[in-house]
């Protein structure tokens, strides 16, 4: 029994020595193994030469590039000429690298706010690009919004110039995403790249609802301040762009102009009572209406839409 109980403390001893010498490493390397895993991957530059646009995706901290971009020719946008004029004037500046403005265009739905910043990209762009430098249009998401900063980090220091873009931009009751842009706008410690610009799309002025506001003005132990807080966003943008309502004439004027742009055999007062019993039906009218109608019209008479 003396010398089964003394080889067994021989072999508890030798375990001990092999943990404390050979073992140890083992386990620092599984830690380490472990750590790199965990890590996220390092982001790769982007090919900016690849596209005009990209789409941005958080996850994997890259840029999709896009190769054919949803717009609609400048000339198509009607009853926003002056909105359309400061917006491209504001691009054109950004794109010969002088001082310019990050833009909110907000206002009525489907008046053309998406489509003039992704029409006024592709009309600067084919104006001012040069073989050092070009204008970029970077798509961000709403939900996405708190991941500006990496997205800027990427940016930064690249020899092109960017319009990052958000598309239908507000903010619910809880969301606190607002303050990552906020930081970028103005506020944080870098700000805005030099060489980014952000425009943003939006049906509310104060990028959030008026039951919001009212919310927080009820709770809140100071609520001139708590007010404040959400409404300075917006004023962070320094243009501020108003889209409204069309009238009859301006919408008729927007048929016209798709029917024309793409030769649709349908002219004079059977165009404008189709136009105008479309709107009726829908109890809107807008561009996107306009542009919804000339779709029916275009599958019914056989005419194929292409640009």
């Amino acid at each position: 029994m003396a010398k089964r109980a003394g080889k067994s403390s021989k072999r508890s001893e030798s375990s001990r020595r092999t943990a404390a010498s050979g073992g140890a490493p083992d386990v620092a390397s599984q830690i380490a193994a472990a750590l790199d895993r965990l890590a996220p991957p390092v982001p790769t530059a982007p090919d900016f030469a690849a596209a005009d646009a990209f789409a941005w995706h958080p996850d994997g901290r890259k840029l999709t590039p896009v190769a054919h971009v949803n717009r609609v020719d400048m000339s198509l946008l009607k009853g926003i000429d002056r909105v359309r004029d400061m917006l491209v004037e504001n691009t054109e500046r950004f794109a010969r690298g002088l001082p310019a403005n990050n833009a909110l265009l907000w206002g009525a739905r489907g008046m053309g706010k998406s489509s003039l910043v992704k029409a006024t990209h592709a009309g600067v762009n084919a104006q001012t690009r040069t073989a050092s430098s070009e204008l970029k249009l970077v798509e961000i998401h709403r939900e996405d919004i708190e991941s500006l900063p990496a997205l800027m980090a990427l940016l930064r220091g690249s020899r092109h110039r960017f319009i990052v873009f958000c598309d239908d931009l507000s903010f619910d009751a809880d969301d606190t995403s607002y303050k990552s842009l906020k930081a970028v706008l103005e506020g944080g410690i870098e700000g805005r790249p030099e060489n980014v610009i952000l425009y943003a799309t939006s049906n509310r002025r104060h990028l959030l609802a008026r039951d919001m506001m009212e919310n927080e003005r009820a709770t809140a132990i100071n609520p001139g301040e708590a007010v404040e807080e959400k409404v300075s966003l917006s004023d962070r943008f320094g243009l501020w762009l108003g889209f409204h309502r069309c009238s009859q004439d301006e919408y008729l004027a927007m048929v016209e102009g798709y029917v024309a742009h793409y030769r649709i055999p349908l002219t004079g007062e059977a165009l404008h009572r189709e136009a105008l019993e479309w709107a009726t039906t829908r109890g809107a009218r807008s561009g996107r209406v306009a542009w919804q109608f000339v779709q029916d019209i275009a599958g019914r008479l056989g005419v194929r839409l292409r640009a």
